[in-house]
């Protein structure tokens, strides 16, 4: 089994590449499932239910979210009517949508999604861990492959995360920083691991926002209004690969055999 992840789209430039590419990159690589987050669609900061339904229409099958998840208000209507967008599942009960989703892949592999969100240098939500016990504990026993986007700041809970989960999933790819990390592996329980898979969008300014904004706030301190960049539009992905044999980790899923970073450029 194959699954792509795409890192963070931002803005109109990030989706405009997952248009262009996405097709292509699923036939050459044969990629069974289309995983991506997408919490900065709307230039930038948070998702539109138009723009949610457009990326499900381009061929993916889930979207993840994060702290920007709310940053569009009508956004909260639309999150209960769609299942395939998720936000991260360890905010309090009672907040609109949901941070799990079980569905079935093209090669009728049966998956779960997780979205979880770290607490350290963000909005001290509950336990990702412990949320994370408690979704794959209500998990069927049929669901094969799992995946989960830690959407978090630092390294440190990202990696621990990864390892906290190790044999229990079948992988954990972190979110959030856009600024793909270099230490794609496979842990030792057969968990695909990745700190941060980087961002879908314009790398010619600043994490995906205007580079002269971005200066003048560190300059002078003041409230600025940021605008999505343009230039270097990239697409940062991962693929994500099952042992053929279909082996499985302690908790009954699939293994990952290799997880691979790859860095698509508008042609």
């Amino acid at each position: 089994m194959r699954v792509l992840f795409i890192g963070d789209i931002v803005g109109s430039p990030g989706r405009q590449i997952v248009q262009d590419r996405l097709v292509d990159i699923v036939s050459q690589r044969q990629i069974d499932l289309v995983i991506a987050n997408g919490e900065n669609a709307a230039s930038g900061f948070g998702i539109t239910p138009r723009l949610a339904d457009e990326l499900l229409g381009m061929g993916i099958e889930v979207l993840t979210g994060g702290n920007h998840s709310w940053d569009r208000k009508e956004i909260l209507e639309y999150l209960p009517h769609q299942p395939r967008l998720l936000r991260p599942g360890n905010f309090p009960e009672g907040v609109p949508g949901t941070g799990t989703y079980v569905g079935v892949a093209k090669n009728g592999t049966k998956f779960a999604v997780l979205n979880l969100q770290g607490r350290v240098f963000l909005t001290p939500i509950d336990d990702p861990f412990r949320k994370a016990d408690a979704e794959l504990a209500k998990l069927p026993a049929d669901v094969a492959f799992v995946f989960v986007d830690m959407h978090a700041e630092t390294t440190s809970e990202k990696m621990a995360m990864g390892w906290y989960l190790d044999g229990r999933v079948t992988a954990v790819v972190g979110t959030h920083t856009h600024v793909a990390t270099a230490d794609e592996h496979v842990l030792p329980q057969g968990t695909a691991y990745i700190t941060d898979v980087g961002m879908t969008g314009p790398h010619g300014g600043v994490i995906g926002m205007d580079r002269d904004g971005i200066i003048k706030r560190f300059l002078d301190g003041l409230p600025a209004r940021f605008e999505v960049a343009s230039g270097d539009v990239q697409m940062n992905c991962v693929l994500i690969e099952t042992d053929d044999a279909g082996e499985r980790n302690a908790a009954g899923r699939l293994r990952a055999r290799s997880i691979e970073r790859l860095r698509l450029h508008i042609d």
